[in-house]
């Protein structure tokens, strides 16, 4: 009986209330390790310090959530057409886009980072860190989101498509009633896992001195000191954000499975 409390079904079915309970065991367990590694390492936390810098770590927070929301939208606008680009007719189009692909998701974000605002910025006079992010941001997300429509298209079967045309569907009605809801199904986990990404992603634009959430961090820790405290309450308001998404997402593997 005991024993069937941690243990999933033959299908890896679980109910709710088994999985809570195993997760808050699983949870206990992180924690009480990390605590005894705190007491070994002679560490002691003091989290005094958020009361008294309270609305700068709120105005980095909303920056922090500023920036994402801007540059998924951007990115959204940037990833689209190159994924269409990509199979694209004129081959300058199609190589420029798979371009363009290839060297973002080949580089590391922080070496972005300066290139695009120290050169590219610079040349441009592009002046302002907090649109200079964003638009970094962008073009570092697009490339991922670039691919993953490009992926949910090429999983859509021609068959479709051709019996779209077979019934006198056009172009517009074959995308709004066969292309786009299987879209939106392939690609909502992806999507919602890559906003996750650019939320954690903004943190490297501190290199820059944006002054989003970690760069508050910084600042802070520097000042009092507390860098173990700073540091772990930085970690904490981060999932504040990224878990929901995460559990979204997750929600949205699970309906597509039972739907398949």
């Amino acid at each position: 009986m005991v024993g069937s409390l941690f243990t999933a079904s033959g299908e890896g079915r679980v109910g709710a209330a088994k999985a809570a309970l195993n997760y808050l065991l699983v949870c206990c367990a992180v924690v009480a390790v990390v605590w005894a590694s705190l007491a070994m390492a002679g560490i002691s936390l003091n989290f005094d310090f958020v009361a008294q810098y309270r609305v700068r770590i709120w105005d980095g927070f909303c920056m922090t959530v500023g920036i994402s929301a801007a540059s998924l939208v951007l990115s959204m606008l940037i990833g689209v057409p190159v994924a269409l680009g990509q199979g694209s007719r004129v081959l300058p189009v199609r190589y420029l886009c798979d371009l363009y692909v290839k060297i973002i998701r080949g580089t590391p974000l922080i070496v972005q980072v300066y290139f695009f605002y120290y050169i590219i910025g610079t040349a441009w006079g592009i002046d302002n860190r907090v649109v200079a992010g964003i638009v970094i941001l962008s073009l570092f997300s697009g490339a991922y989101l670039a691919e993953i429509v490009r992926g949910g298209l090429m999983s859509i079967d021609r068959g479709q498509l051709e019996a779209a045309r077979a019934v006198g569907f056009t172009r517009a009605q074959t995308l709004r009633y066969v292309v786009a809801p299987q879209m939106v199904a392939r690609t909502l986990p992806a999507l919602t896992g890559q906003v996750a990404s650019i939320i954690k992603d903004s943190s490297l634009l501190s290199v820059i001195a944006v002054i989003e959430l970690t760069q508050t961090m910084r600042e802070i820790t520097a000042t009092n000191y507390n860098f173990f405290g700073g540091f772990l309450l930085l970690g904490a308001l981060y999932l504040v954000l990224t878990l929901p998404l995460m559990f979204v997402s997750r929600q949205f593997e699970k309906r597509l499975d039972y739907e398949h």
